[in-house]
């Protein structure tokens, strides 16, 4: 294995694991860090996505106590049962829109797309703080398992924003799962939780997808790249849990216009190339 191009996958992983649970869009960070690395072309927008599995690891890994309750309560346990059919609503929505408009979504990438995403999405989130903090009774939802099947409906739609490159797919869902009444922390472990079958799609369709492109000779640098993807994520979500016990979202949402009107100053002026 090449050396540079084991430390280019490690990088990417870091990447993926550090942005894929945060309301800031691992996307257009991936494609940044790529074409800083040189890692441009077809092959590499699939091991973007190849490597999402290993940072979805570490939710399952976070969460295996109560992903195992639910398996083994999904015969005879009403709660469980209502928690595994409020996923499957909230995926439906992507799921369907992805699968039916994906040549359009693909023709909707840009640097001007992506920037415009990350910016109105920090603005959506300004809103969506201040909104909370002006009505604090607004979260009628407190823990997932109070979510009723219209809840998940309405967070599935939010997530189907995400399918905008930079829109952010944890920032759609936990955003607008605030927007309709979950509160931060229930909002933030359904995102987590509703990723697990998202991702687990999108990396599915993608491999399967591109096929073609791959070889056996891509497993070490693809699995370098998910241990990385692992390592950096699970330290994000027992970051992330702590840090909403005590801030909201604002940071992330200047974070996002900073980075936004970098995106078009990168294009403007050839720092990266933005060939998504």
């Amino acid at each position: 294995m090449d050396i540079i191009f084991a430390l280019k996958a490690i990088i990417m992983g870091l990447v993926e694991g550090f942005t894929e649970f945060l309301p800031i869009s691992s996307t257009g960070h991936l494609i940044l860090t790529g074409s800083l690395l040189g890692l441009t072309g077809e092959k590499f927008k699939t091991f973007e996505i190849a490597i999402q599995p290993g940072a979805l690891l570490a939710v399952v890994w976070e969460y295996r106590a109560r992903i195992a309750t639910v398996l083994s309560g999904l015969a005879s346990d009403p709660r469980q049962q209502k928690f595994t059919l409020n996923l499957i609503v909230a995926f439906i929505p992507a799921a369907v829109i992805g699968l039916a408009f994906h040549h359009a979504i693909d023709k909707l990438f840009s640097p001007t797309t992506v920037a415009f995403a990350f910016i109105v999405g920090a603005i959506v989130i300004l809103w969506a703080e201040k909104r909370h903090k002006m009505l604090p009774g607004s979260s009628r939802v407190e823990h997932v398992d109070d979510m009723t099947i219209l809840d998940a409906f309405k967070v599935g739609c939010a997530q189907a924003f995400s399918l905008i490159p930079g829109t952010s797919r944890s920032g759609a869902t936990i955003i607008g799962g605030m927007l309709f009444g979950l509160s931060r922390k229930a909002a933030t472990e359904f995102s987590f939780f509703l990723a697990i079958p998202t991702l687990l799609a999108a990396t599915g369709y993608s491999i399967f997808k591109d096929r073609a492109l791959l070889s056996a000779s891509d497993i070490p640098l693809f699995g370098l790249g998910s241990l990385a993807a692992f390592v950096a994520a699970f330290l994000c979500v027992r970051w992330l849990l702590r840090y909403i016990s005590t801030h909201d979202f604002t940071m992330f949402a200047w974070y996002r216009i900073v980075f936004g009107l970098f995106v078009l100053a990168s294009a403007h002026f050839g720092w990266v190339v933005w060939d998504k």
